[in-house]
């Protein structure tokens, strides 16, 4: 039976994952955006790779259903990395939350229900989700185990009307819900972990920069260890770490890659 990947979200990093990872499997490429959905499945049909593209909605549990089921359609489901999201530059915190929150909670809910036996997914993250303060432990454990359809309407998410605030307490909250979804997945005998990026070169990152947040994002480069942004390459092989079988005693934790972003942050300036 041939090997799917599925990609969900096929921007800069989505599509660096695919070419990275897509050699000698079915790759079934989804995005909402169905100019760039076509452009990436020609760009990588043209490359070789046997591609399969579907429009998804993954703020839509019918939606995520139905691309779960035909990714199985097309053979073993064993790598998943779930890329779709929307910065506070390009959308509304109602929108931030409906993609970013639940949609992911729906992409690990409906594929931990057909990935394989030995299989793997990866949801990105954002190192905003480390930057954002720790929530209860009560609101953890809801973001943590509320079916998906309930979680807009927790009375700390619903309220939330900033998307500069939306979008971090959502990537915290991905690192929740994988926690969690972890031994949904186990049960299947797969694994499941998410990456937090840093500023990476992306178009969504570039709209970032462009924005009034731009000269801070600057400045977290600068402080940074290795001093540059980062590439969706970067993203491609930490990916691969966590899908291959370098990976296979890695499941339910976050890993950084943010070119030290978040150290910095946290050691605070040497004493002089």
């Amino acid at each position: 039976m041939t090997d799917v990947l599925t990609v969900i979200g096929v921007g800069g990093m989505g599509e660096a994952i695919a070419r990275r990872l897509g050699s000698g499997k079915t790759v079934l490429l989804a995005d909402y955006n169905e100019e760039t959905l076509a452009s990436v499945f020609k760009s990588l049909s043209a490359a070789g790779h046997h591609v399969e593209s579907r429009s998804v909605d993954v703020a839509s549990p019918e939606s995520v259903r139905g691309l779960a089921e035909y990714a199985d359609s097309l053979g073993s489901v064993t790598q998943v990395a779930h890329t779709a999201g929307l910065s506070p530059s390009q959308a509304s915190a109602e929108a931030i939350l409906a993609v970013d929150l639940l949609g992911t909670a729906l992409v690990l809910q409906q594929f931990g229900e057909v990935v394989a036996p030995g299989g793997a997914g990866v949801v990105i993250a954002s190192m905003a989700g480390h930057m954002f303060p720790p929530l209860t432990a009560e609101q953890e454990r809801a973001l943590a185990h509320h079916p998906p359809g309930e979680l807009l309407t927790l009375d700390f998410i619903g309220s939330i009307t900033d998307p500069n605030f939306a979008y971090p307490i959502a990537k915290q909250a991905n690192h929740i819900r994988v926690r969690a979804a972890s031994a949904q997945w186990g049960r299947r005998g797969a694994r499941v972990n998410s990456i937090s990026p840093g500023i990476i070169s992306t178009p969504m990152s570039q709209q970032e920069l462009a924005s009034p947040v731009g000269d801070g994002m600057r400045g977290m480069i600068a402080m940074s260890a290795t001093g540059r942004i980062g590439t969706p390459e970067d993203i491609a092989s930490a990916t691969a770490f966590l899908l291959g079988p370098g990976g296979s005693f890695i499941t339910g934790t976050d890993l950084l890659v943010d070119g030290g972003v978040i150290a910095a942050i946290r050691a605070g300036s040497p004493p002089s």
